[in-house]
Parts: C-alpha cells; structure tokens; sequence
C-alpha cells in the first residue's frame, strides 16, 4: 500500500523550506492574489519562481492556491495568472469555484486542478462530477466520519486528499460570513479576522427558558471556538482507506509549527507503513508529546467518529496552548559568512533570534533528523564579537557556545517553565 503524500503549509519562503527540510513530499502556498490567505507572507511572481525551482530540485511539488469564490472583477487579471502558474510548471492549483475552474481549463489546459475543501464535497456523487470536469484531486470537506472516508475511497478512483491536522472552522468547510458581515472582511476572499473566536453572550428569542449546554466567564461565552484537529493517533484507521493526500494546516502559523508537525507526521507516517502499527504505538507518545510543544488549541478528532459537538469547542477561552517560546532558528554558513570569526576555540554556531532568551537558561533544540536535545545558554556574543548577556533585539545574529553540532534548518525553544 502506497504511502500517502504529506502535504505542508508554505506561508512564506522560511516556511517553505523548513516544511521540506523536516519531511513534507509537498507544500502548498498562495500567489499574492486569489487565495484565502492573504496576511500569509505570500509570494510574488519572482520568489514563486524561485519556490517552485528549489521544490522541485528536491523532487517535490508544490500547489498553489486559487481558491477564492471570485467576484466579476476578479476575472480581469485571472487569465493571465492561471497561464503564469502554468508556465511556471507548478504540480496544480487549488480551486473552488467553478468560473476559476472553467478560465483555467480554458487558458492554462496543462496547469493540474485540486478541488479546495471549500467546495463542500462530502460524498461520492459529487467528488465523481468534478472528477469528470477535470479535477486531478479532490480535498474532501472536514465534515466526513472514517466510515464516510472508506465509502468514499471504494467508490472513487481519483485522488483523495483530507485534512489531518489544525485549525477547525466553525463554519461548514471554511464557508463562513461572519468576519464579512461584522468587520467588512471577507473569509471567502482570504480575509478572515477569526470573529469565531471572540467571545459572545447567545440568546435565542424564541425558545424562552431553553437552557444550552455552555459555561461563560464575565466576558461571554466562546461558543464557536473550535479545537484543532489532530488525527496522529488515528493514522492506523486511516492507513487501509488508502487515501492520496495528508494536509497539514496553517500557512499563518510559526516556522516552528511547520517544522514540527511535519516531522511528527513525517516520522509517524514512514514508521507505520514501513514497520508496522506496533512501532507505530510504541513512537506515540514521543509524538504526542512534541504535538502539544507547538501553539494549539486543545486537540480534536474533529469529525472521523462522528458529529463532535460541544466536547471540542473551548467554551472559556480562545486562547492557544503555548507551554514553549521559539526562540530561534540555526543560520547557515553562507548568512553568517561575513560576521565576526569566533573569538575561542569552543564549539560555536550562529542562530537567529526570535524571542528574547538571555545565558542561564536552557534551550531545546529541535532538528529535521533525531530527538531534540537541550542545552544550557553559557556563552554568547553578537555580530561584532561582543559578548551578550541577553538576546532582546529581534532577527539578531547570535553566535552560542553549544555542547554538539546544532544541524541546518534546527529550531531553538524554551519551555516556559524553564525562563528565569
């Protein structure tokens, strides 16, 4: 049985690299136009040129997302840009509106199509319509159990990609008015300002003395504030559907949550098709453990058994769960090139700052291959060769003294109950 893909966000050029760094067969990232993500950092035409070069020099692919619902001026520019992506050579676009789809069909015949999850597809009948227009993939909606994913899978020859972990929308696949309707921005233009998650006091006229099943605080009640997804424990359920597509969420997140879901998934997906579910389960928790260092919400199996209800929404808060502060990432030689050379024969590297940390603290660092292992802050000193005490100026050049070789592409965080 073939291995599925394992899909990453690419919010920006940082991200992309590290999410193929740590494992992804392929990234997914939007184009400054057309897709529903445009506070991610995007990217122009040049640096998508340059994405989609280093992509494939590493024998992947790369999506690239045009899953807007389009308004009429829209299709001024669109042409034009659908033949872009074409020449470019990127291994599809993701759609959902049936106008895109028809523009691109028609301008860019060579450019693959993947239905987004936006386009609602939640049975056999319709994934089989828009296999026959000309969709290579479908990305099935969030809303399916196993048994509606093994249905499926019988049913359908072509390609079937699922969500397996992030945010969850309160609305059905993504479709949702309200950031529109409170703020002026549209979700389903890329826009979304979250309202889902702010806090609401919900009454219903109609139903005098009908008590619902919330809990509110003095500031409202979070009704609508789903739990992340998270399916890592339920990959041996999904492995014999036989599904072509793992998706991770969250090109708006950090490059340390890129980096270490797609590892956590990376490792779990190699170690249950290739040694079986008995290593798979022994891993686990090593697994699960990495899963709550990154920002989340608490984790949920959303729908796979069935219609989740109140037990995955955060009814008191709509904070994230952050117990770890990134810090920083490794530089390469080539960035680090023209600084100061190391004033001491210790064993140095060169991060750069992301957070403030500062020496007597103890740093963990994550990297693409092998357990994270952790380090005492003892020396350090800037770009110019003088020594630091503390690392307050954001993107700053660091050189540390570490105990072993800290690889390429390694993340450096701090548990919170680790800062002084």
């Amino acid at each position: 049985m073939k291995k599925p893909e394992l899909l990453a966000p690419a919010g920006d050029w940082e991200k992309l690299r590290y999410a193929l760094a740590y494992g992804a067969d392929a990234v997914y990232m939007g184009g400054q136009a057309f897709g529903l993500r445009a506070y991610a950092g995007n990217f122009g035409f040049e640096e998508m040129e340059k994405a989609v070069a280093w992509t494939h020099g590493l024998g992947k692919k790369i999506y690239i997302t045009v899953n807007i619902f389009a308004h009429e001026a829209d299709f001024e520019e669109l042409p034009a840009y659908l033949k872009q992506l074409e020449e470019l050579g990127v291994d599809g676009a993701i759609v959902s509106d049936p106008g895109v789809i028809a523009i691109a069909m028609e301008v860019a015949p060579g450019l693959p199509l993947h239905l987004s999850t936006q386009a609602n597809n939640t049975n056999s009948y319709s994934v089989r319509f828009w296999l026959k227009q000309g969709i290579e993939r479908v990305v099935l909606a969030r809303e399916l159990t196993l048994e509606e994913l093994r249905d499926m899978r019988s049913k359908v020859e072509g390609g079937l990609e699922i969500f397996i972990h992030g945010a969850m929308c309160m609305s059905y696949s993504g479709r949702c008015l309200l950031s529109n309707y409170l703020t002026g921005r549209d979700a389903n233009r890329g826009e979304c300002t979250q309202p889902c998650r702010w806090g609401y006091a919900l009454v219903e006229e109609k139903r005098p003395g009908e008590v619902f099943p919330i809990e509110e605080d003095e500031r409202g009640t979070y009704v609508f504030n789903s739990h992340d997804l998270c399916l890592l424990p339920h990959l041996p359920l999904l492995k014999p559907i036989n599904l072509d597509s793992f998706k991770i969420e969250g090109r708006m997140k950090s490059v340390q949550y890129v980096a270490s879901t797609v590892k956590v998934y990376r490792e779990a997906i190699d170690t249950l098709w290739d040694e079986g579910e008995k290593a798979f389960q022994a891993k686990l928790p090593r697994w699960l453990e990495e899963m709550d260092k990154v920002s989340h919400r608490d984790y949920s199996a959303g729908f796979l058994f069935g219609k989740p209800g109140a037990k995955s929404h955060n009814l008191e808060s709509s904070h994230y769960v952050r117990d770890y502060d990134f810090v920083g990432v490794s530089l390469d030689d080539e960035v680090t090139a023209n600084y100061s050379a190391d004033a001491t024969d210790k064993k140095t590297t060169w991060i750069e700052q992301r957070n403030h940390f500062k020496r007597g603290e103890v740093l963990e660092v994550l990297t693409p291959h092998g357990i994270s292992w952790s380090f005492e802050v003892a020396e350090m000193w800037d770009a110019e060769g003088e020594p630091l005490d503390v690392a307050r100026h954001a993107q700053q050049k660091i050189r540390l003294t570490v105990p072993e070789e800290i690889l390429p592409y390694s993340i450096l965080r701090r548990a919170k109950n680790e800062k002084k």
